[in-house]
């Protein structure tokens, strides 16, 4: 903001400077002008009376700026604009019009009125940079700085800059969601951590009954009773560990979907603005199939993000030759396929590729924490959509399900 205001100071000076420059310039030659005719003429008039002729005599129309030639008297007061030259002794007043120099000024005048509305204009556009650009950026420079530091409780101030101000609302929107986010990660962890506790303490209670069958049987004190009793323990823990699973499971996972109406195609032009350079880049055939609009019923961000997640991994574990996004539909449902070349896993695995934490075979070189497909069943699931793979044609497909409105 400093280097700014520097800026700006420095255009002020620069426009002072170039005002008095101007109108010293349009002086001189003001005053340059006007002098240059109506001496000229003099000059001839008094050439012309040297030479015999009368004062009377002089034809007046010859020239262009002198009015009147008469006897100069001190004490005789003029309205016009004269020279008092002499001329064989004898003085004489030269009435003039100077034309010429009023049409200067009016020229000079016009000239410093247009310069002033040039820096009006020039100030009026610093002043409106300053307002929506500077200090917009300023608000959002210091927005991020805070978020860089951790500090997720700074507000920022509304702002409807047509420049940033959507972008303004999209950072604050993000900061309240990280701020969120952090908050029901702090109510996770506490209630984990005390699910963990409680599943802890009643898990002794079977431990300490094994433990207790063990010696027992290792002594040969119990029969095949103390069998039984470990098998029920057994499944006692399991059921402990389930519920311990199926809890972090439920936690880690927290999706909201807003479920209304959006167009097929509004979709499909996000995915394809923003895969077809990424798809130039790496070099990988990108083929998308016309497709006819249609209404569809879910949430159009989430959607998105099934489709960028299925389209991720297509790049990451096919060959990198072709991606095709072909579509169908099925009674109520439309159906978008994404195919990749390269199609590297086994059938076996395809039942499993939807589950948690689950990584294929083809993932040793590619980085992952086999939750992506897991989070767009979850999503689609909300949306009374579905998702399913399958082999095409040597192509490895997934196809995503979403309900036609």
């Amino acid at each position: 903001m400093n280097n700014y205001r520097k800026f700006v100071l420095t255009v002020l000076f620069l426009e002072i400077v170039l005002f008095i420059g101007c109108n010293l310039v349009a002086g001189r030659v003001l005053h340059g002008e006007g002098d240059r005719k109506y001496r000229v003429d003099v000059e001839r008039a008094v050439e012309e009376m040297k030479q015999g002729v009368s004062a009377k005599d002089i034809d007046l129309e010859k020239y262009d700026t002198i009015t009147d030639i008469r006897l100069f008297v001190a004490e005789e007061v003029c309205q016009e604009d004269y020279m008092v030259e002499e001329v064989e002794g004898t003085l004489y007043r030269f009435c003039y019009r100077n034309n010429e120099y009023k049409q200067y000024r009016m020229f000079i005048y016009r000239l410093n009125l247009l310069i002033v509305i040039c820096f009006l204009f020039i100030d009026i556009l610093l002043w409106y940079i300053e307002r929506k650009v500077i200090t917009p950026f300023q608000n959002m420079n210091r927005l991020v700085t805070e978020l860089a530091k951790g500090n997720l409780s700074v507000p920022l101030k509304e702002e409807k800059s047509r420049f940033f101000g959507r972008f303004l609302w999209g950072i604050d929107m993000l900061r309240e969601t990280l701020e969120q986010n952090r908050e029901r990660e702090l109510e996770l962890l506490k209630k984990n951590k005390t699910i963990l506790l409680s599943i802890s303490h009643d898990i002794k209670t079977p431990l300490s009954a094994i433990d207790l069958y063990t010696r027992a049987l290792s002594e040969n004190l119990y029969d095949s009773r103390a069998i039984t009793g470990i098998e029920k323990n057994i499944k006692e823990i399991k059921k402990y560990i389930d519920e311990l699973v199926t809890a972090s499971r439920e936690d880690f996972l927290h999706l909201e979907v807003q479920c209304k109406e959006f167009y097929l195609k509004e979709m499909m032009k996000m995915i394809i603005i923003y895969y077809k350079e990424k798809m130039m880049q790496n070099h990988t055939e990108f083929v998308v199939d016309e497709v006819e609009n249609c209404l569809l019923y879910g949430d159009l961000d989430r959607a998105v993000e099934v489709l960028q997640n299925v389209c991720e991994n297509a790049l990451k574990y096919g060959d990198g030759k072709q991606i095709h996004i072909s579509f169908d539909e099925e009674e109520d449902c439309k159906l978008i396929t994404v195919e990749n070349s390269g199609c590297s896993l086994k059938e076996e695995e395809f039942t499993y590729i939807f589950d948690s934490f689950y990584r294929g075979s083809n993932s040793d070189k590619a980085k992952g924490s086999g939750l992506g497909l897991y989070i767009c069943k979850s999503i689609l699931h909300k949306m009374d959509g579905e998702i399913f793979a399958k082999e095409k044609n040597g192509m490895f497909a997934i196809t995503v399900v979403l309900k036609k409105k």
